[in-house]
Parts: structure tokens; C-alpha cells; sequence
């Protein structure tokens, strides 16, 4: 088979695997590897009684992370007017938000067993996409 034959059925075939592959419905099977949108993500939290961390201790809290659709749009003609033709696009905005929060304990542990403090935090129970708040963030 000669490399003419060979580079020009390679040009063929590689569109046609490439639009094939592109057409196939695929999911990751790797389990770390978040799905779209806006979920609970667990992290681990450290408090320190002081900058020296004198008493300290550890907890799991959960926040919401993702995405949620935004759009963009041109302005009706009633907002043109009202805004003196200087509001050309509308825009609406969701964000990821906590929709469900709770109250965790969290154990302080003082070196030498001198004492151990409680101390109570805020963690995520449910996300949901609502909309955008500049006090929020």
C-alpha cells in the first residue's frame, strides 16, 4: 500500500470518526468529577482558639459550588424609553446559593488536656440556583 493511498484514506476517515464521536452521548466515569450545576461540596475547616493555635480542632462543613444558567438579552422597547435608550441589554442572573444551613459543633482541643472548648459553626444542607445577591458574596 503506498502513502498516497494510505494519507488520503486517512483524511477521509478521520472527519467522519471526529463528527461520529462529537454525535455519541459520553459521561465520565470517574467519580471525583463533579456533574453540572450546584451541589454540596464537603471541605475540611480548622479553628484555632488564637493566631498560635493554642486550642484547635477539625470538621467537615459543606458549601455550594457550581453553576447556574445566566442569560442575556436586548432590552424590551419599554425599557429603551424608560432608561433613556442607554439600557440596551437585559440581563438575569442566578447564583449557586445555600437554600438549607445548620449548626455544627466543633471541638476545641488546648494541648496538655487543659480544657476543650465547643464551638458552634454554620455548614450547607441544601443548594438551590436563586438570584444574585452583592450581599451574599
Amino acid at each position: 500500500m503506498s502513502p498516497f493511498i494510505t494519507t488520503h484514506f486517512c483524511l477521509l476517515v478521520l472527519p467522519a470518526m471526529s463528527l461520529l464521536l462529537l454525535s455519541c452521548p459520553f459521561s465520565w466515569s470517574h467519580d471525583s468529577l463533579p456533574s453540572p450545576g450546584c451541589h454540596l461540596h464537603p471541605f475540611n475547616v480548622t479553628i484555632r482558639s488564637d493566631r498560635r493555635g493554642t486550642c484547635k480542632g477539625t470538621h467537615v462543613v459543606f458549601a455550594c459550588v457550581g453553576y447556574c444558567e445566566s442569560s442575556a438579552f436586548p432590552s424590551r422597547y419599554s425599557v429603551l424609553v424608560a432608561s433613556n435608550f442607554t439600557h440596551n441589554i437585559t440581563s438575569t442572573s442566578r447564583c449557586c446559593t445555600i437554600s438549607r444551613d445548620a449548626k455544627v459543633k466543633v471541638r476545641l482541643d488546648c494541648p496538655r488536656g487543659r480544657h476543650h472548648d465547643m464551638i458552634e459553626i454554620l455548614t450547607a444542607k441544601a443548594c438551590r440556583c436563586d438570584m444574585c445577591r452583592k450581599s451574599r458574596y
